[in-house]
């Protein structure tokens, strides 16, 4: 693809004993146009981008998801974004394996498989485990089989990025971008890239438990208007099982006991889950008919402005006669 068409997003946060070398490596295989996105660092991350070749803009908010909605919003203007962290572990040298299915039409929003290419100390075990979970659980919610959902290598453009209601401001950005390009039919591509270990003296911003706790929240929040009979249907069905589970264990007691025991507050208790399992489990088929339709109808909407843009072509004026030109 050709470079002119690509901006590379590097968001970053306290990255300087990385970031001058991520930017390095951008710029060597032929990106003119690296910017850089810092969130507050108090160390030498911004003035390092610079002395790098990147252009440098200050976040005006907080949170890597936050730094990429600005980024694109107001910061960059080119079709195509390659996005990467800034802490030298995703290879620049991949950059033209992720861009090769939107320059060729196959994709319009690629993922790079950390796992396909894991080095010795890239992950830990527990990172590992967070994130294989998070894969299956994302299959499990939203219908796709995405290798790794939650990669920061990703590229995609901006014209589907814009479609996109997004509103995580950490790292939540990832997976409410797939979730998103799911929703929209964006198609997607997966291809394998190396993941490498932090260079030594940099240290992460990611906290595993309180991070992939958020991940796992907005997996299933996301779920609402993705798949709505999941996200009702998975509560309502806890409600009716504990609702019958209280009822055999009262109807156990009244029928064969001697002498029979009532418990009428856990009768009522029962009998009010199983009702609101019921009226739960009713309203997620519902609600899933009704985003069914309104999604087919918003993507057949997308189509026709798409087409309408496309066939809107400036007319060419007309040509001008000369003397002596033939009539």
């Amino acid at each position: 693809m050709n470079p002119a068409e690509v901006c590379v997003l590097l968001p970053a946060m306290n990255e300087a004993e990385t970031v001058g070398s991520v930017v390095a490596g951008f710029r060597d295989v032929g990106f003119d146009e690296v910017l850089v996105v810092d969130g507050g660092s108090d160390d030498d991350t911004r003035a390092r981008a610079r002395d790098a070749g990147a252009r440098v803009v200050e976040q005006c908010g907080h949170g890597k998801g936050q730094a990429i909605r600005q980024a694109i919003d107001e910061e960059i203007h080119r079709p195509v974004v390659l996005m990467a962290d800034a802490d030298g572990t995703y290879d620049p040298a991949d950059a033209e394996r992720m861009l090769d299915p939107i320059q060729h039409g196959r994709a319009d929003h690629v993922i790079g498989d950390r796992f396909a290419n894991l080095e010795p100390g890239a992950m830990t075990r527990l990172n590992k485990i967070g994130n294989r979970l998070a894969n299956r659980v994302f299959g499990v919610i939203h219908g796709e089989r995405l290798s790794d959902i939650l990669s920061g290598y990703r590229a995609f453009t901006r014209r589907s990025f814009q479609r996109y209601a997004l509103s995580a401001d950490g790292f939540g950005i990832e997976t409410e971008l797939s979730v998103e390009a799911v929703k929209h039919g964006t198609t997607v591509e997966v291809v394998p890239v190396t993941y490498r270990a932090r260079p030594a003296g940099s240290e992460t911003n990611l906290h595993p438990i309180a991070d992939g706790a958020r991940i796992f929240a907005t997996l299933y929040r996301l779920a609402k208007t993705s798949n709505p009979l999941f996200y009702f249907g998975s509560v309502g069905t806890v409600s009716l099982l504990a609702g019958l589970v209280i009822a055999v264990y009262v109807g156990v007691e009244w029928f064969l006991r001697t002498p029979p025991v009532s418990h009428e507050a856990l009768t009522v208790v029962g009998a009010a889950a199983v009702i609101l399992g019921v009226q739960l489990l009713v309203f997620g088929v519902l609600s899933d008919v009704i985003i069914t339709a309104n999604r087919e109808q918003t993507r057949r909407m997308e189509q026709l402005v798409e087409r309408l843009a496309d066939e809107e072509e400036p007319e060419s004026p007309p040509k001008r006669k000369t003397a002596g030109s033939d009539e």
